[in-house]
């Protein structure tokens, strides 16, 4: 049966020991195999040539990088679907982002793989070099498949794709104004920009319940403390999910002079962000905890820890005169304002008439509802908010139509003198409004573990590539397909990096 070929990666390797001891040549392939296709069959049957005993390793279900909604089969179905064909002897589940430690397990006499990874590719995260040199270590050579190919994603995003009509016609319609080769050459440009992100750091921390009963003498429910984690969030996530896309990403925030947090805050700090860090003399950092029954992530309720005023004018005054120093050193600055005390009034005057570019948002939340409005800003170049937060500013209870929406970001953009706005609308996607055109980007992802960051994550990463002059309907696009891998991670437990969105878009892309 296909099953009997499946192992555990560890079990596997003596069994491979002993048929090398009985001069059995070993070939591996490695992949996905999401969609088992006559290319793959062809590409089997054309290893298994090259030696006596064919094992094929499947990337495990975490670690496939193709994008939300990926894979559509989990990595069991994969493996017994690949253990099926008659060329295959082994199949193992590699549990990890690259094949290296299924070479170092296996260790092949040949490495095969298809001839698209013989050529240049538009998109590389250096993970066939790395095999290559793990095949050299363990004694093997690596070779390279010449049959006809079909793709996978392709074949998916046709004939399987989890999105609904809708968002096909969307997709089908940008890959004709928009080729991949023009979104990563955006991408490019802004290697070597410096950028600096100011706005109030945040600890979340998530306290993990589960809910029992409403208590007897009380109206409230009772839970039982499982454990908890904390995350950088605010402003220094918005510096990490940066980082690997722009040459320089530099940080001004404020902590807290008593309880700090900074030895945390910059344990969680990637190593390439510079922080400045100011000093509020009679405040914490900003704590924000959620208690959250654990089975389904479900947030029961959150408690701040902050000081709710501006900062002293000693301290506002330090930063002017820091930002008089820096502020031209930087391609573009981004502020992520919270509206917990950091910008103030000066501090916003200031950055509105001297940054180079200013990309803004202000968010509103449960500590400065209808308070913390874009339009306090007299000036931005970019802006990007919520719905609700641009029917704040408009005072639109409810926004019936497209047109409707249009006034509300062409009122926006009037009063900040910008000329491009996005409008995240949650499960519907986004608004973006280049000053004349207004363009709906549908939602990108069917899967939503976590919204917490995910905002953050679209901010900071659109940012310089609006700065860079990418159309804002691409940028709605990148920034949906941003919160789409932003919604998988739980608070933020890691960044949206550069290799896996790439790689996310060139699926979105291809059909």
């Amino acid at each position: 049966m296909a099953v009997n070929k499946v192992y555990k990666l560890n079990n596997l390797a003596p069994v491979l020991r002993d048929l090398k001891a009985k001069h059995k040549r070993i070939v591996q392939c490695h992949g996905v195999f999401d969609l088992l296709h006559p290319g793959h069959i062809r590409h089997f049957a054309a290893a298994k040539k090259r030696g006596d005993i064919l094992v094929v390793t499947v990337t495990s279900d975490r670690y496939v990088n193709k994008g939300p909604d990926r894979p559509i089969f989990n990595e069991q179905l994969r493996a017994e679907a690949v253990a099926s064909l008659t060329a295959v002897d082994f199949v193992a589940v590699n549990d990890a982002p690259t094949a290296v430690p299924a070479i170092y397990a296996v260790r092949p006499s040949f490495y095969i793989k298809g001839n698209e990874y013989g050529k240049k590719r538009a998109i590389s995260s250096g993970g066939i070099n790395k095999e290559t040199e793990a095949v050299k270590k363990v004694g093997g050579k690596i070779e390279f498949t010449d049959d006809i190919t079909f793709s996978s994603t392709k074949l998916i995003n046709n004939f399987l794709t989890p999105y609904p009509e809708a968002t096909q016609e969307f997709l089908q319609g940008f890959q004709k104004r928009f080729s991949l080769e023009d979104i990563l050459g955006y991408f490019e440009k802004i290697k070597n920009y410096k950028v600096l992100i100011i706005g109030e750091a945040i600890i979340d921390e998530y306290h993990y319940v589960r809910a029992m009963n409403k208590t007897p003498k009380d109206i409230i429910i009772a839970a039982r403390y499982e454990h908890e984690e904390a995350f950088a969030g605010g402003s220094i996530a918005c510096a990490n999910h940066l980082t690997s896309y722009c040459k320089q990403v530099d940080l001004l925030t404020c902590l807290g002079a008593k309880d700090s947090k900074e030895k945390f805050i910059r344990a969680h700090l990637k190593s390439n962000v510079r922080p400045q860090f100011f000093y509020h003399p009679t405040a914490p950092t900003i704590v924000k905890r959620r208690f959250i029954d654990s089975p389904l992530l479900t947030k029961m309720f959150e408690v701040y820890y902050f000081v709710d005023s501006l900062i002293p004018e000693a301290l506002e005054k330090k930063i002017l005169s820091h930002l008089k120093k820096v502020l031209p050193m930087y391609d573009l600055v981004i502020v992520a304002d919270y509206g917990h005390g950091l910008l103030t009034p000066r501090l916003i005057d200031y950055l509105s008439h001297n940054a180079p570019f200013l990309a803004l948002n202000t968010q509103t939340n449960s500590a400065n509802f209808g308070f913390n409005m874009a339009t306090k800003y007299p000036r931005a170049d970019f802006v990007c908010i919520d719905h609700l937060e641009a029917r704040l500013i408009t005072k639109k209870k409810e926004v019936a139509s497209l047109d409707e929406w249009k006034e509300i970001l062409a009122a926006v953009t009037n009063k900040l003198k910008a000329k491009r706005i996005i409008v995240t609308l949650g499960h519907e996607g986004c608004l973006s409004y280049d000053g004349k055109k207004l363009y709906k980007v549908p939602v990108l992802s069917t899967r939503v573990l976590d919204r917490v960051g995910a905002g953050d994550a679209f901010l900071a990463i659109t940012s310089p590539l609006v700065r860079a002059g990418l159309p804002v309907e691409a940028a709605g696009f990148i920034g949906n397909a941003v919160g789409a891998l932003a919604v998988t991670i739980v608070g933020n437990k890691h960044s949206v990096e550069s290799n896996t969105l790439l790689k996310s878009i060139n699926t979105l892309l291809k059909n």
